[in-house]
């Protein structure tokens, strides 16, 4: 069975990343979408809140699981026994950090393998940041995220 971590901060998830998710999905018996926990730096929504919107929005995606993790992500895949890491890219100009991050996982862990998957072209300008900059200046994010997200986000307005 070949299973695979997807990680990332998905502060919010966008649907850019549930389209690279649900392609994982199609390929890997298993995908674990982790949200990574970072204690020195404060998140725009709490990661228990993160991975309570991705259940929400990963509905229907039968062997997809959602976790979190601290630490390492290379450590964490071995935790879970994972044989393969899932990055995302939406531009040429993520490819350059992506395989900084491939290659130093590579060296730590040479038995995991990166898969990197691009989105459909209509998710390609979509980040977090994005969301978060337009959500902050009361633009319409409905058609960039989820709808657990959007009417999380609505519902919390800050």
């Amino acid at each position: 069975m070949k299973t695979a971590i997807y990680p990332g901060s998905f502060d919010p998830v966008t649907k850019g990343h549930l389209d690279i998710l649900k392609t994982a999905s199609e390929i890997f018996d298993k995908v674990i979408i982790a949200v990574a926990k970072n204690s020195g730096k404060q998140g725009f929504l709490p990661v228990d809140v993160r991975t309570d919107l991705i259940r929400a929005s990963v509905k229907g995606l039968e062997n997809v699981e959602v976790d979190s993790f601290e630490g390492l992500t290379i450590n964490y895949a071995r935790k879970k026994n994972a044989q393969v890491l899932i990055r995302g890219l939406r531009a040429v100009s993520d490819f350059e950090y992506e395989m900084q991050l491939s290659q130093a996982n590579s060296s730590l862990a040479c038995e995991i393998k990166t898969v990197f998957l691009t989105t459909k072209p209509e998710y390609n300008f979509i980040s977090s940041s994005t969301i978060k900059e337009i959500y902050l200046n009361n633009g319409d994010i409905s058609k960039f995220v989820p709808k657990p997200v959007f009417d999380y986000l609505q519902n919390n307005k800050k």
